[in-house]
């Protein structure tokens, strides 16, 4: 089952990553900001989409910025909650894979991605979907959500016994889920936060095929929000 698990979690991801560019505008002179860059090979492949070579990044993990830095990417250390290191209006572009249900308080993310962004900049965020059909089903039967069966550093898979890493221990703290939003409840809050949705895609479908989400987002595994700064 694990590997079952694993293999269509992997082609989920893979195709969320495929919208996340998609989403992506070519602009030469974009400066790009990755919140949540780790080592900096997911940053580097955004850079290529937008075709800028000023490419910033973020990361509360300390071991992975040097090789970002290493990658040609300005990787600095810091969380989101506690502010971001830079000025007002500097980007042009945010970008922020499965970083927002990890965080501690859910505003500040969303106000600090308001302060960086330039007028009529736009954020791609992507995250899992609380009204996924695997999440949905799991909470029916009266287990834990899949994508917060991972709320606590000590043992993974708490309430689900089909979870995926059911019995391991989380590498580190910052790695647990704290928020998981549905598909309209991601939508309203970038809203109530003053920015305009432009789009919203989907990808996974556990178990069908994962292509199936990007026809019905709604309830596809992850989602991928694109919202301009107004």
């Amino acid at each position: 089952m694990g590997k079952f698990l694993d293999g269509m979690w992997q082609k989920a991801s893979g195709l969320n990553r495929d919208n996340i560019l998609d989403l992506l505008e070519i602009n030469k002179e974009a400066a790009f900001l990755d919140v949540g860059c780790d080592d900096g090979a997911w940053t580097r492949r955004c850079g290529d989409k937008i075709q800028t070579q000023k490419l910033f990044g973020v990361d509360v993990v300390t071991e992975r910025l040097k090789v970002a830095r290493d990658r040609g990417i300005d990787a600095r250390n810091a969380d989101i909650i506690q502010g971001l290191p830079f000025e007002d209006a500097t980007f042009d572009a945010i970008m922020s894979n499965q970083v927002i249900e990890h965080v501690g308080n859910v505003d500040i993310f969303c106000m600090e991605l308001q302060r960086v962004l330039k007028k009529g900049g736009y954020a791609v965020i992507s995250t899992e979907n609380a009204s996924s059909w695997i999440n949905v089903v799991s909470v029916a039967m009266g287990w834990q959500m899949f994508s917060l069966t991972n709320m606590s550093d000590r043992y993974l898979g708490v309430g689900n016994p089909f979870a995926q890493f059911r019995g391991k221990k989380l590498e580190l703290p910052s790695w647990s889920h704290k928020t998981i939003f549905s598909y309209q409840g991601l939508k309203e809050f970038f809203e109530v936060h003053g920015f305009k949705v432009l789009s919203i895609e989907g990808a996974g479908y556990f178990p069908a095929p994962a292509r199936i989400g990007k026809r019905d987002p709604r309830h596809a595994h992850f989602i991928t929000i694109k919202v301009q700064k107004i």
